[in-house]
């Protein structure tokens, strides 16, 4: 619906749904029902993301890290000053 590929940021998520409610807001097509449906499954599409995104857990064990982070600067930084 929002047309992102098989992975991306959260930035990139609003801004995808932000573009795709500007065009499609019932208020720009004269409150066509057409409109209403659109912006309805729309919002729905960008609930369903933001919950998954919102839910995420994230691994902080050092063999996630160093897949994240695979410059050695990174990783270094992650050794000595980042970890938790």
């Amino acid at each position: 619906m929002l047309g992102l590929g098989e992975a991306a940021t959260l930035k990139g998520i609003k801004t995808a749904y932000r573009r795709l409610a500007h065009h499609n807001h019932p208020d720009k097509h004269g409150g066509a029902p057409e409109g209403n449906e659109e912006m309805k499954k729309l919002n729905r599409a960008y609930k369903v993301l933001m919950d998954y995104c919102t839910d995420y857990s994230y691994s902080f064990r050092e063999e996630a890290v160093a897949r994240t982070y695979p410059n050695e600067e990174d990783w270094r930084n992650w050794r000595e000053k980042w970890r938790i």
